[in-house]
């Protein structure tokens, strides 16, 4: 298969589910924005966007789609300890392993790149609690 005809119709697809949901909420107009105006606008960028992706693979080279189940599994345990250390630890916990663990998933390994990543992660999860005012467990 086409890694390019994929990649599109993956974001056409998260586009149509955050879109058609968009129309449960009331939309309201440009002026007086409802709830539901800006996922719609947002998901109807990304329906535009992955529809570009699809005719470009028209003219673009066949590119073929390839996995690999142990990067897959990775990253999917990598989501699966954040939550379980989330709920049983706390979040800045579950932020360094998330930073951590994924990473094993890549091409290369540093501890001084996780680290940087995991500070950053932390700093931006502060910014949401203090700054957004979001109910976060950090610690």
């Amino acid at each position: 298969m086409n890694r390019v005809l994929v990649r599109g119709l993956v974001l056409m697809g998260i586009a149509l589910l955050f879109g058609l949901n968009s129309f449960r909420y009331q939309l309201g107009d440009l002026s007086r924005a409802g709830a539901g105006l800006f996922p719609l606008i947002i998901s109807s960028i990304l329906f535009l966007i992955g529809a570009i992706t699809v005719l470009t693979t028209r003219v673009m080279p066949f590119e073929t789609l390839d996995y690999n189940v142990r990067n897959i599994s990775i990253i999917l345990l990598s989501f699966v300890g954040f939550a379980l250390i989330s709920q049983f630890i706390n979040m800045l916990a579950a932020i360094v392993f998330l930073a951590f663990f994924s990473t094993l998933a890549g091409t290369s390994y540093s501890l001084k790149r996780n680290l940087k990543i995991a500070i950053g992660l932390v700093i931006v999860a502060f910014g949401f609690r203090d700054l957004l005012g979001l109910n976060l467990p950090l610690y």
